[in-house]
């Protein structure tokens, strides 16, 4: 069956459709998780589902999943897909890729009539971003027993919006579908993704066969002073919040941004308070991601950024809160294979790449054997309107999808992982 391949054109012009669910003027997407152009996309989603047949349901996490019914439907089904959510000015592939990929493998095998063993399912995790709720990854990590429930729907974002609301008016918008039990067993999961970075169109290769995914830390940190007049106040004696952040900063970055050259360290959001052109700061508030993909220098990196900020804030205050900590993981060995295998035999030239970004398969990994696929954006650019990745590439991404699914849709064609 090394001849069977996605429709191109068509799985194309589906990302197209799905970039203007929260298309911006400059091109990309704001399509925020559990907003009203998320739910947009869902409605375009289960139209092309149900117009061949394939049977959506979605679970308590706001999670999305189309399946594929096979014979046995009690058994674990095999989960492929990734997310819909974006940045406020994110870019068309970015996540939306790994679904609208997934689903096109459904749909061709629904074209040529076959019903696998099991049920093949493209899934859409809830929130992978974390823009708008904060952190990230909360479908996949609700389904893998990582995070409660009620501490997700808990959060809220910057209007004071909680998850449960907005969950709530996403279940409210589709009344009529499935719900699935939170965290079912899975047999596999693999997602194709943008790889986000510039290695592979660096190489000149169309495949990456992701090795694993760096481990993340994110942290808020909150400096406390003291609010004070411009004009009036000495130097000597303020309790300068911004002072005391200037200091922690110019730290942070010369000993744990400059620890090697692997290290990842970002102050990504910063608020002032009262932020006025006349009042001494007496609080700031960031937010601090830090990556690396070794595990016990991740864990030192982490544990000297806490140090750092409490030896450099007199004489204000720093409270340091650890948000996620997701160590390095690998993926299943059999899956890289069958990946590197079918980019081979397809006539596509693949190389194995670690991913610097995060993504949901990283909690899928412990549940199931787990891969991710990567294809190349322009310039390594993503999280960005021009974000871009060409059609060849796309549809190669999709027709390596659809290869290494096919063993589990159609065992009796003698292929093994």
């Amino acid at each position: 069956m090394d001849d069977l391949r996605i429709d191109g054109e068509r799985l194309w012009a589906r990302l197209m459709a799905l970039a203007q669910c929260g298309a911006t003027p400059a091109g990309g997407v704001n399509r925020q998780a559990l907003s009203a152009e998320e739910i947009a996309s869902w409605r375009v989603m289960l139209d092309w589902a149900q117009a061949c047949g394939l049977e959506p349901s979605t679970d308590a996490a706001g999670n999305l999943f189309i399946a594929l019914p096979g014979v046995d439907r009690e058994a674990p089904p095999v989960l492929a897909g990734s997310h819909l959510d974006s940045q406020p000015g994110g870019g068309r592939f970015d996540g939306v890729y790994g679904v609208a990929a997934a689903l096109e493998v459904l749909v061709t095998l629904v074209e040529r009539g076959v019903r696998p063993p099991v049920d093949l399912v493209a899934v859409a995790w809830m929130n992978e971003e974390g823009s708008r709720f904060a952190p990230g990854m909360m479908g996949s990590e609700a389904f893998a027993g990582v995070r409660d429930l009620a501490s997700i729907r808990a959060t809220r974002d910057a209007d004071g919006v909680s998850v449960a609301d907005a969950l709530d008016a996403l279940h409210a918008a589709f009344p009529a579908l499935r719900r699935r039990p939170l965290g079912f067993p899975v047999a596999a999961y693999v997602e194709a993704h943008i790889e986000q970075g510039p290695l592979l169109e660096a190489q000149g290769r169309v495949i990456g066969v992701v090795e694993g995914i760096q481990g993340k830390k994110t942290f808020d940190v909150v400096i406390d002073g003291e609010r004070g007049h411009a004009g009036t106040l000495a130097m000597a004696d303020r309790r300068d919040a911004l002072e005391a952040f200037s200091r922690i900063a110019s730290a942070l970055y010369a000993e744990v941004g400059g620890h090697d050259a692997q290290v990842k360290f970002t102050i990504g959001r910063l608020q002032v308070e009262p932020n006025a052109p006349s009042v001494v700061p007496e609080r700031v508030t960031l937010r601090i991601d830090l990556r690396h993909p070794d595990n016990a220098v991740l864990d030192a990196l982490g544990a000297r950024l806490t140090a750092l900020c409490a030896q450099h804030a007199a004489p204000c205050e720093a409270r340091v809160t650890p948000l996620v900590d997701a160590p390095s993981n690998g993926f299943d060995a059999a899956l890289q294979h069958a990946i590197a295998d079918a980019a081979e035999r397809i006539g596509h030239s693949h190389m194995p790449i670690l991913s610097a970004a995060g993504h949901d398969a990283r909690h899928l990994a412990p549940l199931c054997p787990s891969a991710m696929i990567f294809i190349p954006c322009r310039g390594g650019v993503s999280h960005a309107e021009h974000e871009w990745a060409e059609p060849a590439h796309v549809t190669a991404g999709a027709d390596v999808l659809l290869q290494v699914l096919l063993p589990y849709a159609m065992p009796d064609e003698g292929m093994t992982r």
